[in-house]
């Protein structure tokens, strides 16, 4: 059985990449790279797939459309995680997250892709700047060519 540890292992080795796929109200799948990680749901705990984003094709259609599809690979194995999205960001609030928690959950996200950063404050300035938000996919279906 695939698991969420396993998109861990397989992201490690391309730097947390992965494809995000997400559905346009034609039905058609507009899809980017990201880097994305694991970790737990701020507000419930349970393990998710989180990117942060500032897409505005990608966020019009989350909001719309909240299935998603994020892909792991390195070399041929691939890990597909698919799931249901929350936003959190700025022009996205979500209960339990403030501005405050926003912030420290962007750095989260960004570390558990594989990110560091020398001056976290202009990382905050930024993002602030760009109005980033966050996405969690909460799994619905896990696979992969490793079965």
């Amino acid at each position: 059985m695939t698991t969420l540890s396993d998109a861990v292992e397989i992201g490690r080795r391309d730097q947390f990449l992965a494809v995000v796929s997400t559905g346009r109200s034609d039905g058609t799948i507009q899809s980017s790279v990201v880097n994305a990680g694991v970790l737990p749901d701020p507000v419930s705990g349970q393990d998710v797939v989180a990117f942060v984003t500032y897409g505005p094709a990608k966020l019009a259609n989350l909001r719309a459309r909240p299935q998603v599809t994020v892909t792991f690979r390195a070399g041929f194995q691939w890990v597909a995680i698919e799931g249901t999205a929350l936003i959190a960001g700025p022009d996205d609030p979500l209960a339990g997250i403030d501005a405050e928690r926003l912030r420290l959950l962007r750095r989260e996200v960004f570390t558990a892709a594989g990110g560091s950063h020398d001056d976290w404050d202009e990382y905050d300035r930024v993002m602030d700047a760009e109005r980033r938000a966050v996405v969690l996919v909460t799994p619905v279906r896990v696979y992969s060519n490793r079965s």
